[in-house]
């Protein structure tokens, strides 16, 4: 049997650091997203409070906008932790709450969150394994409040790999800094009927010179990560486009600059077979929301109002 993801509509946010602001001040800002039309607000992994703690504030401030954790990391999560947690939120905002999983990078992991990274494909595996087996306690709560509601489910991936593990073990694959090119081809090893979801950082709004700084800055705090550095790789990226804090030619390929140039790389990750593709727009500094630029980009989601829910299995 088929089912589906909530419906997302074609483009929607990713926030870094939505915890780093009170929760008083976050639960505003995602009352005011819900206003602006947008359908899907994405989570990063916590650096202050923990994700699904902060999607239940987004959640309760908001009427239908729909919250998903893009993405909270297997390391140091036990995956019964994350099946309660989840539940608790679809218990309380049915319909509202897709989970994202994925194993990041070392540099976050053992650099920010102390802990240890190795074997991250086989890990996330193994992770998958334990979040499926069947838990006799929320079998007993079924008695009086019937089957326990499932989060759907989706997986970073960004290799043919991670890619082939989101088919096979969850409802679709999140994809992080990447072109249109990858998003074809993770749309082929996907299949059909799995859903695609594509971050897309942008600027707009300001100067050519302030934007072109933001997005080379942006780049660069990724260039150390091993997965990134493979993943474009495999997009014909070399050595050269590494140094330096990045080429020209990887900057632009991964940061869209200007309204027009925003919507013709959203129209090209759709038309390569993404199903929604969240924003990142950078601000000045990590502690600023952008909601200038999330109210001057809102029409883009317009393009949602045709989408259809995306079937999984």
């Amino acid at each position: 049997m088929k089912s589906t993801l909530p419906f997302i509509g074609a483009v929607g946010l990713w926030v870094p650091g939505m915890d780093l602001r009170s929760p008083a001040a976050a639960a505003e800002v995602a009352a005011e997203v819900e206003t602006l039309g947008y359908r899907a607000l994405w989570l990063s992994e916590g650096l202050v409070r923990d994700p699904f703690m902060e999607a239940s504030t987004l959640l309760k401030a908001t009427r239908s906008l729909i919250v998903g954790t893009g993405i909270a990391v297997i390391w140091g999560r036990h995956p019964r932790v994350i099946r309660s947690q989840s539940r608790a939120l679809l218990d309380a905002h049915p319909g509202r709450f897709v989970l994202g999983l994925g194993t990041s990078h070392a540099r976050l992991v053992e650099g920010v969150l102390g802990l240890r990274y190795e074997r991250p494909l086989t890990k996330l595996r193994e992770h998958l394994d334990h979040l499926d087996e069947p838990d006799p306690l929320l079998e007993l709560a079924a008695v009086d409040s019937g089957p326990a509601p499932q989060a759907p489910r989706v997986l970073a991936a960004l290799g043919p790999r991670a890619l082939e593990l989101a088919r096979d073990r969850s409802a679709g694959a999140f994809s992080y800094l990447v072109t249109p090119e990858h998003t074809a081809h993770a749309r082929a090893v996907l299949g059909p009927d799995r859903a695609l979801i594509v971050e897309q950082a942008v600027v707009t709004g300001v100067s050519a010179d302030e934007a072109r700084a933001r997005a080379r800055a942006h780049i660069a705090g990724y260039l150390p990560g091993a997965p990134y550095r493979a993943s474009w790789q495999r997009l014909g990226f070399d050595d050269a486009d590494f140094a330096d804090g990045g080429s020209d030619r990887l900057v632009n390929a991964l940061v869209a600059i200007g309204d027009d140039e925003i919507m013709a790389r959203v129209s090209a990750h759709l038309a390569a077979g993404a199903d929604h593709v969240c924003l990142q727009a950078l601000p000045t500094d990590p502690v600023t929301l952008p909601l200038d630029q999330w109210r001057r980009l809102a029409h883009l989601t317009r393009r949602s109002a045709g989408s259809a829910a995306v079937p999984i299995n």
